[in-house]
């Protein structure tokens, strides 16, 4: 009977050898950079086929590996990062935010808002297969207040995920949310929910730029008046956020948290090849550094190998955008 073989490019047999090394504490072997390269250079298909043939040549289930050390090393952590499915990533960050102790706004907020509508989709059914449960269900559980009301309706729509950006109708919805929240002695919430829950995350940021095209300001300066109440406030921080996601991550990279090195991580990971730039430009503005200076401030000071290794990788998905 034929034996299965895997069939992969000679360039992902060492990257396994790398890891394996490196796994296996062999350091005089390999070199950082080259652990470095693998991470940096490699895009999420070509880690999948680093995985399958890591498991074809040793035996072991590479993800899992570090899946299970993940938790005390920074080094580990980028590596789960950079080899989990996006999918199966966000559904785990969302169930942690929910379930993991304390209930974590910011993440949840992250995920719900930066990603597009077509991701969304995926992400929440990714949560079902793999908790058996509906995420819309347990945000409401878990939630309350605005945040509650406001994050379902982002979750709702990413069902409209196929429509394209409409700028007509964006004009016309930015009307509408003019209208609600100006027309009366209080705004109209659930007018605002309502033009919400039927756009996908594309067609509001359309509709957000509309609105400062035709009254001169952003919605979200609108929504900071005292009539908009505490529900302001929270629609506030999500519609910035679908809006100008890089200003956001700057925010939450600024902000003195207990896990704020898993945040840097996450950050730069997550967003590397889409708006890391933009990202270290926010951040770059608020503060007068860089998120490469953050990098080596959090992980440069300690000089050991696994140290040396964060900051090569988190630096060079910085450059490289």
């Amino acid at each position: 009977m034929a034996t299965s073989f895997i069939r992969t490019p000679r360039q992902y047999e060492q990257d396994c050898h790398i890891l394996h090394s490196y796994f296996s504490g062999n350091f005089g072997a390999i070199s950082n950079k080259e652990v470095v390269r693998i991470f940096v250079n490699r895009d999420s298909n070509a880690l999948k086929l680093v995985c399958q043939t890591y498991s074809h040549w040793y035996g072991q289930d590479l993800l899992q590996f570090v899946s299970n050390v993940q938790r005390n090393n920074s080094f580990a952590r980028i590596a789960y990062l950079r080899m989990v499915e996006p999918y199966e990533r966000d559904a785990q960050l969302l169930r942690h935010s929910l379930f993991g102790g304390s209930l974590n706004l910011n993440t949840l907020i992250e995920v719900a808002c930066t990603r597009p509508s077509s991701e969304l989709l995926q992400i929440k059914h990714c949560y079902q297969t793999q908790y058996k449960s509906d995420l819309e269900k347990d945000l409401t559980m878990k939630i309350s207040g605005g945040f509650k009301e406001i994050l379902v309706t982002v979750l709702r729509s990413c069902r409209n995920y196929r429509s394209k950006v409409d700028m007509s109708l964006a004009m016309c919805d930015a009307k509408t949310l003019y209208e609600a929240l100006e027309s009366g002695k209080n705004i109209d919430q659930r007018t605002i929910i309502s033009v919400l829950s039927r756009r996908n995350n594309g067609q509001v940021r359309a509709i957000l730029s509309s609105y400062k095209q035709l009254y001169g300001h952003e919605l979200s300066k609108s929504v900071k008046r005292s009539k908009c109440g505490q529900f302001g406030k929270e629609l506030q921080v999500v519609i910035r956020c679908i809006q100008h996601p890089e200003k956001f991550f700057a925010k939450q990279l600024r902000m003195k948290n207990a896990d704020g090195r898993e945040i840097l991580i996450r950050t730069v990971v997550t967003r590397s090849r889409i708006d890391v730039k933009g990202i270290n430009k926010a951040f770059a503005t608020k503060t007068g550094s860089s998120l490469e200076n953050l990098v080596v401030r959090e992980f440069g000071s300690s000089k050991n190998k696994n140290n040396d290794i964060v900051v090569g990788i988190l630096v060079g998905l910085i450059k490289g955008g």
